[in-house]
């Protein structure tokens, strides 16, 4: 049975459009946009200050990334800094300068609040929620294993870790266990 060749002819030239007018103006593709676009155009009602305001889905959650980022969330801190180097490239870009306010924050030695709030932003320390319970007006911290970690690898030469010294290191520590001693330290 011979095999047949298909018509490469169509019924346009090369060239020329199946639909010449085009979409119909008012078709409902053009009107409605994307679902995200739907969904980000909308406004929402939330209370500041105890006043009713109206925001754009975009703008909230924006304050709520903002938020987290303040409570120390990290994942919200990256996207904050995201947008604000975003921000920055745009101003750069229009010629304009930042208006970023430079803000001083002194950190005294003596004062182990600003070291304590130093170490949880730096993720040094967490809050130990156990201790938390008991003792509710001073959040007591737990230093961070991989910290205490490279504490210790960068103890050189000197004398071998106490007894006192290495229960002072577990007592203080989130995950004690995971700790790699230095040799020569019985553990």
């Amino acid at each position: 049975m011979p095999v047949k060749k298909p018509n490469l002819t169509g019924r346009f030239k090369k060239g020329q459009s199946g639909n010449p007018k085009g979409r119909p103006k008012g078709s409902a593709t053009a009107q409605s946009g994307s679902a995200l676009d739907i969904i980000v155009n909308r406004t929402l009602t939330i209370r500041k200050a105890g006043e009713p305001q109206e925001v754009s889905v975009q703008e909230a959650l924006q304050h709520q990334t903002y938020r987290k980022a303040i409570d120390g969330d990290k994942p919200s801190r990256r996207e904050v800094l995201k947008m604000i180097r975003i921000r920055e490239a745009y101003l750069h870009k229009q010629g304009q300068p930042t208006k970023l306010q430079a803000s001083t924050r002194r950190m005294e030695p003596t004062d182990p609040d600003n070291a304590n709030e130093a170490m949880l932003i730096l993720g040094i320390a967490s809050i130990d929620e156990v201790a938390l319970e008991m003792d509710d007006h001073k959040p007591p911290l737990k230093l961070e294993p991989w910290a205490v970690q490279a504490a210790l690898g960068r103890r050189r030469g000197g004398s071998k870790l106490t007894e006192k010294e290495i229960r002072e290191i577990k007592r203080c520590t989130r995950d004690q266990d995971i700790i790699r001693w230095p040799r020569g330290t019985d553990q």
